[in-house]
């Protein structure tokens, strides 16, 4: 049987020679956030280029919207950027989004 769960997507932009640097940075910090926050999941990191601009979103599987809460603060709807973000991200865009999702177990 089918589920209702909440997806969470943050996107950035790098400089595309920082991108693999960058990926990995998340892959260490944002993603086991996410994994240790009850309420948690799944969470994923997609990346490409596009010119010399690499695109690197995050998206994050959660049972409830206290869940998102317990991870990102009461105000959902803003990222949670971590120490080093600044020193790779091109700008710190100001919200994220959510998305009401149906999955199969």
């Amino acid at each position: 049987m089918s589920r209702k769960v909440i997806g969470r997507r943050w996107h950035g932009r790098v400089p595309a020679e920082k991108l693999a640097e960058y990926r990995d940075y998340i892959e260490r910090t944002g993603l086991p956030d996410y994994r240790k926050t009850p309420g948690n999941i799944s969470a994923m990191i997609f990346t490409w280029v596009v010119g010399d601009i690499g695109h690197i979103e995050t998206f994050a599987l959660w049972d409830s919207y206290d869940s998102i809460k317990a991870f990102a603060g009461d105000d959902i709807s803003k990222p949670r950027y971590f120490p080093l973000d600044k020193d790779y991200l091109l700008e710190l865009e100001p919200a994220v989004q959510h998305f009401d999702a149906i999955v199969d177990p």
